[in-house]
């Protein structure tokens, strides 16, 4: 509740001055979707950088297991998430297995093409 109220906050402060928001990590979990939308409203586009469980282990600097671990609970965790915008219609898959600057290009390029 804590972070919806304080990204509420945020975004009512700088509603004239922008187009939108760029919500990093928010929301982990389908509850949490479920509430922003009650609370604030439902999102126009969602982005899911896809990538394999291998990518997402090798941006860590943690121990391997304790690694592994993080990834498995973030990919039980997101996958209902991911299927609930889908079904809606919401969410752009942005292939992220490449390097930074071409994931960071996909991404522009999705955004730009969603704006238009």
């Amino acid at each position: 509740g804590i972070v919806l109220e304080l990204l509420k906050e945020a975004m009512i402060s700088k509603l004239g001055d922008t187009k939108g928001f760029l919500i990093d990590g928010y929301p982990q979990e389908l509850k949490d979707a479920e509430e922003f939308e009650s609370k604030i409203g439902e999102p126009k586009l969602v982005l899911c950088l896809d990538c394999s469980a291998e990518t997402l282990s090798s941006q860590s600097s943690e121990n391997t297991e304790t690694t592994e671990d993080r990834v498995e609970s973030y990919c039980q965790a997101s996958n209902p998430l991911i299927a609930y915008y889908e079904s809606r219609t919401q969410l752009c898959k942005v292939d992220a297995e490449g390097t930074q600057e071409d994931v960071f290009l996909e991404i522009c390029k999705t955004i730009d093409s969603f704006l238009k």
